[in-house]
């Protein structure tokens, strides 16, 4: 039985996002004031792990390197060391038309790191998704996006969905684990209006897809098939995204935010938790093939 949701601290966050366990614990950012968050095992304040001078989006920790992060932020993706000491590893959406900034990002269980971008006026079909080999090259991979969020990838990285959170569209496209190339792309879910629209989203270990709604005050766990399996309702306007972890991996942690609400709630902008029935396995880490610059 999952439970109601409930806050994990009392920090209310403009812009919560890209909530991941990483096996010991959870990270979340302050995205619009480039911060990485920790939260502690037991309810309490958020704690300051780093700070840059870009929006951060979202991190995947880097293997074998404890304390640094590779991170969709700014205009690109960056390795980020303690203290924030950033190191550009390609800035692709400095050469795009308009104002874009980097959303979400996270690690494949192959190893390699995808971030999302958007335009920040929402232009439509602005967006792009970036894949960073072993070898640290960045490499644009879609585009025609709007709002990427999430991806999200199955337990054997053979899988992965995408959102397009202005559009409602979750897609879902078939990975090669070996050399990170996607397949064609099927649609997996259209998420009607009313309802919100998708953002955050992960993968339990059976399979379903739990997403987080964007203006739609709940999050959803999805099966393989598309069929809605459970609806988690929130009192918070705008989640944003969600993990699963703890020392089982059965509690779904949930981001959400105040930014653009003209009389937020007191509990917009929290991180929520709620144990649910089907466990989900850590964040992936960013495995480079390569030294990582000093």
């Amino acid at each position: 039985m999952t439970e109601h949701p409930v806050p994990a601290a009392p920090d209310r966050l403009e812009l919560g996002d890209g909530s991941r366990w990483t096996g010991d614990r959870l990270v979340l950012v302050d995205l619009d004031a480039g911060r990485l968050l920790t939260a502690p095992a037991e309810p309490g304040p958020l704690t300051e792990l780093l700070r840059v001078d870009e929006p951060l989006g979202a991190v995947a920790p880097v293997a074998g390197h404890r304390g640094r992060w590779i991170a969709a932020a700014g205009c690109g993706v960056a390795l980020l060391g303690p203290g924030g000491a950033t190191t550009w590893l390609a800035r692709p959406e400095e050469d795009t038309q308009g104002r874009s900034r980097m959303n979400d990002g996270v690690a494949d269980p192959g190893g390699r790191f995808w971030a999302g971008s958007a335009a920040h006026d929402g232009t439509p079909g602005a967006g792009s998704l970036y894949r960073v080999d072993h070898d640290l090259t960045v490499h644009r991979v879609l585009d025609g996006v709007t709002v990427a969020g999430g991806p999200a990838f199955t337990p054997d990285g053979r899988l992965m969905y995408l959102a397009d959170t202005a559009a409602g569209l979750v897609r879902r496209y078939p990975v090669d684990p070996d050399s990170g190339e996607l397949g064609v792309p099927e649609p997996f879910l259209t998420v009607p209006a009313d309802e919100g629209g998708p953002d955050g989203m992960t993968v339990d270990r059976e399979g379903g897809l739990w997403v987080a709604l964007w203006g739609g005050a709940a999050v959803h766990r999805y099966l393989p098939d598309g069929t809605l399996d459970h609806a988690l309702p929130l009192p918070a306007r705008q989640p944003t995204s969600v993990c699963l972890g703890g020392a089982d991996g059965h509690v779904l942690h949930i981001t959400s935010a105040t930014t653009g609400l003209d009389a937020p709630t007191p509990e917009d902008g929290a991180l929520f938790t709620a144990r649910v029935p089907v466990p989900g396995p850590p964040t992936s880490a960013f495995r480079p093939s390569v030294p990582l610059p000093a």
